[in-house]
């Protein structure tokens, strides 16, 4: 779905300045199904909006968290479609947070272990990591607080 832009839309090179994506990026997530609708000037090119860049912002977010292609493209044509589908939205996103946090999670110890041999070889060589002790500290006070 494209709409008529007014002649103030940005376009695909002022996007991908702004963004960090290739302007062969933005044309695949068109393409591709996961933008909501990109405007045209009166020329026919490209004209996002500001609400455009939100929604970049978004699933741009959701990749650098893992969320595959299909389901950003679920995502999006839930919201093209409209009202009514907020529960399948809303369980879409809830599974791909309990994903994310389960792998910051993972992550999470794996920084415990790379903290506690970074002191270990400081104090091996006669120096302190005072930054991996106060982190580890941390770690393990969040792990044992109770939930």
């Amino acid at each position: 779905m494209t709409t008529q832009a007014d002649s103030n839309g940005l376009s695909i090179a002022e996007v991908a300045a702004r963004t960090g994506l290739t302007a062969h990026t933005l044309r695949y997530y068109e393409r591709d199904g996961l933008m909501l609708g990109v405007g045209r000037n009166g020329s026919g090119h490209r004209a996002y909006s500001e609400g455009d860049l939100g929604w970049i912002t978004l699933i741009t977010r959701l990749r650098s968290t893992g969320m595959p292609i299909r389901e950003i493209r679920r995502y999006a044509e839930m919201v093209r479609d409209g009202s009514g589908n907020e529960e399948a939205r809303l369980a879409l996103l809830r599974a791909h947070r309990d994903r994310v946090r389960a792998q910051l999670e993972e992550t999470a110890a794996h920084l415990d272990a790379i903290e506690f041999k970074v002191s270990y070889y400081a104090a091996a060589v006669g120096e302190t990591d005072p930054d991996a002790e106060l982190i580890a500290q941390q770690r393990r006070a969040d792990a044992a607080a109770p939930r």
